[in-house]
């Protein structure tokens, strides 16, 4: 697979489209609550809600892609999933199948030299300004990146009894966030490639580095969290409450 190439000074610029997909098909077994961690209420709203209005609200997005489990029963009720602008399809088993098939939902409306977003629907904190930041870092860029922070703990690499084995060089390590953005024919072109070999990748990146393709790291804030445990949810909170503020 070969990514595209920018367009030369002397032909004309196409005009960029982006589009959103959103995963949330999964049962978030480590939130040990009793639906999937996407329909659980925070600050008076679903997960799912506070991330697809932020999504939604985000000017350049053209239209939001939902991967839902087959007959979800939470879905009922989430306004914002009959809007104009959000496009509802059934996701898989893993994630990667589930971006997959949203991916699919896209064939005939994204071309593929478009933009996808692929945004994890348990990061409600995601700054408009990392969006921006992320459009902005990636425009005319061949294959795409994703949002992420740089890793600043020390990293211990252990062995299967939890025995550490040896302390990992954390220079150039990073955290990657969402969303995960590349153009929708290399995405889909990777995510297929690797599916057909009966691989699973944890994040869109994965797919791109699989194909022999190099993404785009672009640091974004911290406070966008992966809403994965309990406790993640006050965290989720706090953090709100303080962009609301503008406090950090």
């Amino acid at each position: 697979m070969t990514a595209m190439p920018p367009s030369s000074p002397d032909e004309p610029l196409q005009p960029q489209r982006f589009f959103a997909v959103v995963p949330a098909a999964g049962v978030g077994k480590r939130m040990g609550a009793d639906r999937p961690k996407q329909y659980l209420v925070l600050r008076g709203r679903t997960l799912i809600e506070h991330t697809l209005e932020r999504l939604c609200g985000f000017t350049p997005i053209e239209r939001v892609i939902v991967a839902l489990a087959a007959e979800d029963p939470y879905r009922e009720g989430i306004a914002i999933l009959n809007s104009s602008r959000v496009l509802c399809c059934e996701g898989g088993a893993e994630r990667c199948h589930t971006v997959h098939s949203a991916l699919n939902s896209l064939a005939g409306i994204a071309a593929d030299s478009d933009w996808v977003l692929v945004h994890d629907v348990a990061r409600p904190c995601v700054r408009v300004e990392d969006l921006q930041r992320l459009l902005d870092r990636l425009q005319g860029h061949p294959v795409g990146g994703l949002l992420g922070v740089p890793v600043w703990d020390t990293m211990k690499r252990t062995a299967s009894d939890d025995q550490v084995i040896g302390t990992v060089d954390r220079q150039h390590l990073w955290r990657a966030y969402t969303p995960q953005m590349f153009r929708y024919g290399v995405l889909r072109d990777a995510l297929s490639a690797v599916l057909a070999r009966g691989e699973l990748v944890t994040d869109e990146a994965a797919a791109i580095e699989a194909a022999g393709l190099k993404p785009l790291l672009v640091e974004g804030a911290q406070d966008n969290i992966k809403v994965t445990r309990p406790e993640d949810l006050a965290l989720a909170e706090f953090y709100m409450a303080q962009q609301e503020a503008g406090q950090s």
